[in-house]
């Protein structure tokens, strides 16, 4: 091999480097494309839910939460928390007590404040936090805590 490195040299690294990344793009493009609708979920997709989520984004919930590793790490991650809490009915119960008994009052704890939901509005958190549990993540967050 030459000791000396040549402007042929160059070009050929420059666009053999450029073709191999190319199709490296298009390979992951393809994979992406073929594995989204296999996660996809919005079949369970519920006026209910829907209705959740516009509570969720009236009150900001996102300016202290994270879901699904989006949003401001204040608090804890919400992503998974119904499946954090137990089953259907102990988390449903848990999130509805916890939204309506907030803030504790515990000293040197963030708190939350108090939002006064509905009843109505407290079901429809429920079920937008259930629906976004459900939702398949490939294992994010990587534990369960958030």
């Amino acid at each position: 091999m030459s000791d000396r490195f040549t402007k042929s040299m160059a070009r050929n690294i420059y666009y053999g480097g450029s073709v191999f990344f190319l199709l490296l793009f298009l390979a992951l493009t393809f994979d992406t494309g073929r594995a989204l609708p296999k996660r996809d979920h919005r079949e369970n997709l519920t006026p209910q839910v829907a209705q959740g989520k516009a509570v969720w984004e009236e009150n900001n919930c996102i300016g202290c939460h994270t879901l699904l590793g989006e949003g401001a790490y204040y608090a804890s991650e919400l992503g998974n928390v119904y499946k954090r809490r137990g089953n259907d009915q102990i988390a449903a119960y848990f999130i509805r007590a916890w939204l309506k008994g907030t803030p504790t009052n515990i000293s040197g704890r963030r708190q939350m404040p108090q939002f006064n939901f509905s009843e109505e509005e407290l079901d429809a958190l429920v079920a937008f936090l259930k629906w976004t549990s459900e939702i398949n993540t490939a294992n994010w967050p990587p534990n369960i805590e958030g």
